[in-house]
C-alpha cells in the first residue's frame, strides 16, 4: 500500500505486504517484505528489513541498515548504523557510525557521540543491551552484551557484559537559588 505524496526514487525496491504511508521519501533503497514506513520518514541509501517498523519522522540515511522486526521511532535518526534484529531506537535518538546488536533497547535521547573533530568513530552495542534513556556513548566505545546503561549516563570507556554502567553524580538542591537569581537581575 503506497498512501498519498510518497515519492519513490531510482533504485528503491519495495518487497510484498509493505505499507508506505504519506509523504515517505525513499530513495536508491530496498524495504524487505512486511515493512511499514509511517508518515514524512526519509529513507536513502539505506535497507529496511522485513517487518521492520519505521516513523513517524525518522530519517534514514548513508547505508543505514535495519534488520528484521526492529523499530526505529519518531524523530530517529540513523547514519552508516547497523540495528540488528528485534532491536529498538522507539524516540528522538541520533545513532551514527554505529554497530547495534539484536535485542537492543536504545532509550529515547540516546546519541552515538561518533566525531571528535577530525575523524569519525565506531560505536558498538552488542546483543541484549539496555541503553537507558538520555545517553551519550562517546566513540570508540563497546557496550558489551547484556550490559545496562543507566540513564543519563555518558559512556566513555567500554562496558563489560552483565555490568551497570552509571555517570552521573548525586543529585544536588540548592535551597533558595530562584529567589537569589531574581534579586540580582
Amino acid at each position: 500500500v503506497i498512501r498519498p505524496g510518497v515519492t519513490l526514487a531510482a533504485g528503491t525496491r519495495i518487497g510484498a505486504n509493505c505499507v508506505i504511508h504519506a509523504g515517505v521519501r525513499i530513495s536508491a533503497s530496498a524495504v524487505d517484505d512486511g515493512a511499514e514506513i509511517l508518515d514524512y520518514c526519509v529513507v536513502t541509501d539505506s535497507a529496511v528489513g522485513a517487518g521492520a517498523h519505521v516513523g513517524p519522522f525518522a530519517h534514514l540515511r548513508g547505508d543505514a541498515r535495519i534488520a528484521a522486526r526492529t523499530k526505529v521511532g519518531n524523530f530517529v535518526e540513523l547514519k552508516k548504523t547497523l540495528l540488528g534484529e528485534g532491536s529498538k531506537a522507539s524516540h528522538l535518538a541520533y545513532l551514527g557510525d554505529a554497530v547495534i546488536g539484536a535485542g537492543v533497547n536504545i532509550g529515547a535521547g540516546t546519541i552515538t557521540c561518533n566525531y571528535d573533530g577530525q575523524r569519525k568513530h565506531v560505536t558498538t552495542i552488542e546483543d541484549g543491551a539496555f541503553i537507558g534513556s538520555d545517553t551519550q556513548l562517546i566513540a570508540p566505545v563497546t557496550v558489551k552484551a547484556g550490559a545496562y546503561v543507566g540513564t543519563g549516563t555518558t559512556v566513555r570507556q567500554d562496558v563489560p557484559s552483565g555490568a551497570l554502567a552509571v555517570s552521573a553524580g548525586k543529585q544536588r538542591n540548592i535551597e533558595g537559588w530562584v529567589e537569589q537569581r531574581k534579586k540580582g537581575s
